[in-house]
């Protein structure tokens, strides 16, 4: 039971470092990266699709992506989504191929990112805290309906909290990596 209890909150404590990670891939450092458009979608015939299941996107240069839709009669849609995303890009039609510029980011915009960055990791620890809180309770439901001793219960808590404190510098490690990767000019 204790080692349920634990592989269970490492495993959850795991998914939401990859959360972490599917966010900061979001987050633009200036630096052309396919992943970018990844959210974007685009209307294929009446129903909202991912723009990679409609187009191919390149990394022409690095601060220029390229999109090539499938269908040649996309072209206008692909490009109004992107326009029209939240990433503030502004494509460019050059016959069946839409150059995407990704504009310089300013020194201010990068301390916002950085803020935005410092946010999200705050809200991960506290997600792999509740992880932590919730095994916790089910080591002392454990050790009320006298299933394991109290001593059991405390190496246990030990042990979680070992796997806390792993994820927890995972988190730290993560945020200076990116913080130095938005932060380099």
């Amino acid at each position: 039971m204790i080692a349920e209890i634990k592989k269970d909150a490492e495993e959850r404590m795991k998914k939401t470092i990859e959360t972490l990670k599917g966010e900061f891939i979001k987050i633009r450092t200036g630096r052309a990266h396919t992943s970018l458009l990844d959210h974007v979608s685009v209307s294929y015939y009446g129903s909202p699709m991912p723009l990679t299941q409609v187009a191919n996107v390149t990394v022409l240069d690095n601060r220029t992506l390229g999109v090539t839709p499938w269908e040649k009669n996309m072209l206008s849609e692909v490009e109004k989504a992107i326009r029209n995303s939240d990433l503030g890009l502004n494509p460019t039609n050059v016959g069946n191929l839409l150059r995407v510029p990704l504009p310089p980011m300013s020194e201010e915009r990068r301390r916002e990112l950085v803020k935005v960055v410092k946010h999200e990791t705050e809200n991960v620890k506290v997600a792999i805290r509740n992880i932590r809180r919730d095994a916790n309770a089910q080591l002392k439901a454990l050790v009320k309906s006298k299933d394991i001793s109290e001593d059991d219960e405390r190496g246990a808590e030990d042990a979680v909290q070992k796997v806390t404190d792993k994820y927890i510098k995972q988190v730290d490690q993560l945020l200076l990596d990116k913080e130095a990767e938005l932060m380099e000019v």
